[in-house]
């Protein structure tokens, strides 16, 4: 195992130390930790999410929460720094194209899997991880209408698998007729289907597709029937250099701007020692804002 993995293992070993109140940024963290030993790229942008969409939830952060985003945002500068040749890391264009390779691949594995009437936890955690990619993919923009489809597809298929086979139903493999006709039915079911995931009462503990069975498949499992194919084609994207015309780069950091960010992230911390929340979380902000871009706000 790399330092790096065994570093994100130190810091973010598990989805239980979420605050409360960021919950809703697990499924990205799931991700990433399944990823940790087999794809760094799609590891470091599921956790780049899950910062920002942690940072937006809202202005005033409690001291919990702003030590967790401080361990999160350790671990984005570190993982940059150590992958800093890797343009799938330092190029938006070229991660963008990545994860959404990426993506599709699992959206497809899961669609003929469901065609196939192949029902089972994989399939469900396979529409899952499409889905939540996708909202990964937002990061560097609008999702297309294809892409955007895929998303609520994924999410909606997910649910609707999970409570046919809760409810001892067979599901209807592919596209279903009435789907459009219960359009709004079905979008509240894809949204329960994230609350799935997070359900731990007594009544839903022998339910087949409970939180931790779904959520401890890893990809390789999902991916087994074809894991060389997906394995060739993602190995390749993160060890190799994507040439893209008119690729627009972020910009290296130097060792004074590491070195700032690094000053950022400290003076956060000191700001909680201090209950100065505010002001740790404007930090934050500042390091997330000079890793990525290179630019001190």
């Amino acid at each position: 195992m790399s330092s790096l993995v065994q570093f994100s293992y130190h810091i973010l070993n598990s989805t239980e130390e979420v605050p409360t109140s960021m919950k809703s940024i697990q499924h990205y963290l799931k991700i990433a930790l399944q990823h940790d030993s087999r794809d760094l790229v799609i590891s470091y942008w599921a956790r780049f999410y899950a910062a920002q969409t942690a940072l937006s939830l809202s202005k005033k952060k409690s001291s919990e929460e702003t030590n967790f985003l401080i361990k999160l945002m350790t671990w984005l500068e570190n993982t940059k720094k150590q992958l800093h040749d890797n343009e799938c890391i330092t190029n938006d264009i070229a991660a963008q194209a990545y994860i959404e390779n990426y993506a599709l691949k699992i959206f497809h594995y899961a669609d003929q899997n469901d065609r196939a009437s192949n029902f089972s936890k994989n399939l469900i955690q396979s529409f899952y991880i499409a889905g939540f990619l996708y909202d990964i993919l937002t990061t560097f923009g609008e999702l297309s209408e294809e892409a955007n489809q895929n998303r609520k597809y994924a999410k909606w298929k997910a649910a609707y698998i999970h409570n046919c086979l809760k409810n001892g139903e067979t599901p209807i493999p592919g596209p279903i007729d009435q789907e459009e006709s219960n359009d709004s039915n079905n979008h509240e079911s894809a949204s329960d289907g994230e609350t799935m995931l997070n359900s731990n009462s007594e009544s839903d503990s022998n339910n087949v597709n409970d939180e931790k069975e779904i959520t401890d498949l890893k990809p390789c499992d999902i991916l087994s029937s074809h894991n060389s194919a997906l394995s060739d084609d993602t190995s390749a994207a993160s060890t190799s250099t994507i040439n893209l015309p008119g690729a627009k780069q972020r910009a290296s950091l130097s060792a004074d701007q590491l070195l700032k960010a690094q000053k950022y992230i400290k003076w956060a911390g000191s700001a909680i020692n201090y209950d100065d929340i505010p002001t740790a979380v404007e930090n934050l902000q500042k390091a997330l804002c000079l890793i990525t871009t290179g630019q001190d706000s």
